[in-house]
């Protein structure tokens, strides 16, 4: 079975620019991401898909030095830069992760893509139930659901999210298109935020990483998150999915 992770990366970002290329203790959170996203044991391939903005080649060369493919494709239909990222490929199974996740739990990502598979979903997430801290979300789809949602979605916010259309008309959500599934756990761990969006995000990433490394596992993080109230008041205060949020106003504009 093949099955490619894809993230999305771009240098242009309106709240904190060239986020994934800031480095934390000598290594780019871009480089942070992609190694940890080859620990896990269930995806086949990465590609990163990004873009042809100016100053892309600092990007790419994370990818070469990191040994990973990548896809440079449209700046805003993000749908259809992940599409042609992996048409050629053949997959059976997309896992989409977004880059401003540099601290990705790879064992999330295989406990994500073995209930989606074992389900025989189109499509799952660890994320229609929100109980794991923003910056560990995974979803996975089968290659025919993304290639109908590249076909039919239209809605701005769908091609730049590449995913709503397929989760607004699953089954979890009351829809007939798609068969979904959803990953958790018995916690609540949905207020730590290990994300990066704005530069206080940076400084927390920068604290976790101080505190215990490069490899430690999600929860790690996530507990040392919780226990450090100054760690934790410096950007409790930001939404969860900010960047979805402005595009749906977007749509009606």
């Amino acid at each position: 079975m093949k099955i490619i992770a894809v993230t999305q990366a771009r240098v242009g970002s309106s709240r904190l620019p060239a986020k994934v290329l800031k480095e934390i203790n000598g290594v780019s959170v871009l480089a942070m991401h992609i190694r940890r996203i080859l620990k896990s044991t269930s995806i086949t391939k990465l590609i990163v898909a990004t873009t042809n903005e100016p100053d892309i080649g600092v990007l790419t060369s994370i990818c070469d030095n990191e040994g990973v493919s990548y896809y440079q494709g449209a700046l805003k239909d993000v749908l259809d830069r992940y599409y042609q990222a992996v048409v050629n490929e053949s997959p059976d199974y997309i896992v989409r992760i977004t880059s401003d996740c540099p601290l990705i739990d790879p064992k999330m990502i295989d406990q994500v893509v073995t209930n989606t598979i074992q389900s025989g979903a189109d499509y799952g997430s660890n994320g229609f139930i929100t109980v794991f801290p923003d910056g560990q979300d995974v979803e996975v789809f089968k290659f025919s659901a993304l290639e109908k949602t590249w076909k039919e979605a239209t809605l701005l916010s769908d091609r730049e999210h590449v995913t709503p259309y397929i989760w607004r008309n699953s089954s979890l959500k009351g829809g007939a298109i798609f068969k979904s599934v959803n990953y958790t756990e018995d916690l609540d761990y949905s207020m730590v935020r290990m994300t990066l969006d704005e530069p206080t995000d940076l400084e927390v990433i920068q604290a976790m990483v101080d505190e215990l490394g490069l490899n430690a596992d999600w929860k790690e993080y996530a507990d040392f998150y919780l226990s450090d109230e100054q760690v934790r008041q410096r950007n409790m205060h930001i939404q969860r999915n900010e960047g979805y949020k402005m595009s749906l106003k977007k749509d009606n504009e």
